[in-house]
């Protein structure tokens, strides 16, 4: 029986049993936009403060505040429903007053990856039609450099005046040394983010409808390798961020939470931030993740809640064994975007972390969608349980139809008011990943009997390296644009600290020598840093099946049983 045509009264989620005691089986969310976590935050904890950066802090009413004067002064730029605002920036404050003010305008989120080259956000702000970008001044000469016809304006804001002097000369050296000579024009151009923050702090009035209204355009492969935009509701964002906040089962108004897993990503964005405004925690932001740096933080404000991925944990684990430092302040550590290697979790758990478990989701679905119980009972190894209100099934991998027995390996669909709405412009693509309500995530799992679920494999070929996602044929697409290059084949090479980094396979044009050199600095022009190939080799010829197409199985095989490099 098709998973979708599969009644599932609530006493058939045989995991509920599981369930942390204090966790609902099923919840309640309020019909609003996601606008209206930060205002309720204000309205209940308006001197706590919201975020830290670098030393300082704003509150929750004071980030409310500043996020009704953007609003104003972005709807005279043109912003509001049916339009979208870009973000490129780091995790710095001014993003979620860039993010609250542009979903009061009714305007859709586009995030950006402040890895991203020129072509890669030309592509998405031609795609989108969007007119407004607001950026950091370290990241603004590659938006201009994209060149996007729809772009009529860039607002900029700075990190320099949030640093001592000292670092503040040094951040304009930086700047001098990524791009040159370069000063940021006062034109039509080129908004100054301080001075639209001179705006009413009168609330606008935009009707949104969270079911149906786009909040977030993320760029992303989704469940295939070709590169899409995932729409995600208001109703997904609060629903997801409701979610998380009851699973973590932290006292309103008390968590610290760490910000360091990027906003634009939808892992840093829901767990890091929306589950906090829903919680009233302090979030604290660092703009760029720096292994000593982060554990400074951590041990200055005493986080106790911190996001993170596999690789940030082992960057961790380096920096204590050369400095060891007392975390039983931690209490809860939720990693996910890829598989924790037992020994990374086991090493950070020596420094005092009360609680090292892992989750699962992907962007189509707000992300989270799994995660192990924050009681003591987790399970190393699994991604733990499916959220109040999300259903998850193991179905066959051939047809999608057939629910498979506990313990069969198959693809996880999983269904729940988290799941996006579909893919922007595509709807092929949200036809093929979304099927009568339930999402195919292309990620191979079982299920034990006591409801717990573990990824096994993936379906794709998509890679995971350090929580980021890359997509093969958009890789393999590039270097072949490269002078001397036939042919490329991307693959993913297990990694113990990333999951994975990126290989790429090459075929030269015949008389041919080709300069690996010269493929790596292509790469790095046309390329975001994370989708670089850290590995090359030049073949005579690729595995290829009866139709022409390359077998990456495979590469993939023969890298496995290649000698360690």
């Amino acid at each position: 029986m098709h998973p979708s045509r599969t009644s599932q009264p609530l006493w058939q989620r045989d995991w509920l049993h599981a369930y942390p005691p204090g966790v609902p089986s099923s919840l309640a969310y309020p019909p609003i936009p996601v606008s209206g976590l930060l205002e309720e935050a204000a309205l209940r904890f308006s001197d706590r403060p919201g975020c830290t950066i670098l030393g300082r802090s704003m509150t929750f009413g004071e980030l409310a505040q500043q996020a009704r004067r953007l609003a104003r002064s972005l709807a005279d730029l043109g912003a509001g429903p049916g339009q979208c605002v870009g973000m490129l920036l780091p995790n710095i404050p001014e993003y979620i007053v860039a993010l609250q003010a542009t979903w009061l305008t009714g305007a859709t989120v586009l995030q950006f990856s402040p890895l991203m080259v020129a072509d890669e956000l030309r592509k998405w702000i031609e795609a989108t039609g969007c007119r407004i970008v607001v950026t950091l001044d370290l990241l603004a000469p590659t938006l201009l450099e994209a060149r996007a016809a729809p772009l009529e304006h860039v607002i900029v804001t700075s990190l320099a005046p949030r640093f001592a002097p000292w670092k503040g000369w040094l951040y304009s050296v930086e700047r001098l040394r990524r791009h040159g000579p370069f000063r940021l024009r006062d034109d039509g151009l080129v908004q100054r983010f301080e001075q639209l923050l001179r705006g009413s702090p009168r609330p606008l009035l935009r009707r949104i409808v969270p079911e149906e209204d786009v909040a977030v355009l993320a760029p992303t492969g989704g469940t295939t390798a070709s590169p899409k935009a995932v729409m995600l509701t208001h109703r997904n964002l609060v629903a997801n961020a409701y979610q998380v906040f009851a699973w973590s089962r932290n006292p309103p108004g008390e968590a610290q939470v760490l910000g360091v897993l990027p906003f634009f990503h939808a892992y840093g964005l829901t767990v890091g931030l929306l589950a906090s405004l829903v919680g009233g925690w302090t979030v604290h932001l660092h703009p760029r993740f720096e292994a000593g740096p982060v554990l400074d933080l951590l041990e200055r404000y005493r986080i106790d809640t911190v996001p993170a991925v596999p690789a940030m944990l082992a960057a961790m684990n380096r920096e204590l064994r050369q400095r060891p430092r007392d975390l039983s302040f931690i209490r809860t550590v939720v990693s996910g975007a890829s598989a924790l290697p037992s020994a990374v979790r086991e090493e950070f758990a020596q420094s005092g972390a009360r609680l090292v478990v892992e989750g699962y989701g992907l962007t189509e679905a707000g992300p989270v969608t799994h995660v192990n119980p924050l009681d003591g009972h987790h399970r190393p190894g699994t991604i733990g349980l499916p959220l109040p209100d999300t259903d998850a099934r193991i179905v066959d991998q051939a047809t999608g139809v057939e629910e498979l027995p506990v313990g069969s390996v198959g693809e996880l669909v999983v269904r729940g008011p988290q799941v996006m709405k579909g893919y922007y412009n595509n709807p092929a693509e949200t036809a093929r990943a979304l099927r009568h309500g339930w999402l195919y995530t292309g990620d191979l799992a079982r299920r034990d009997r006591d409801g717990f679920f573990t990824i096994v494999d993936r379906k794709k070929d998509i890679i995971k390296t350090s929580g980021f996602l890359v997509y093969p044929a958009e890789v393999e697409e590039v270097l072949a644009r490269c002078p001397g290059v036939a042919e490329a084949a991307v693959v993913g090479v297990p990694d113990p600290e990333r999951g994975e980094i990126v290989k790429a396979i090459v075929v030269a044009k015949p008389g041919i020598q080709l300069d690996l050199a010269a493929l790596e600095r292509y790469a790095a022009e046309h390329l975001g840093k994370q989708k670089r190939p850290q590995q090359y080799e030049v073949v005579a010829q690729l595995p290829k099946n009866f139709l022409g197409k390359v077998q990456r199985r495979r590469l993939r095989e023969a890298e496995a049983g290649a000698p360690s490099r």
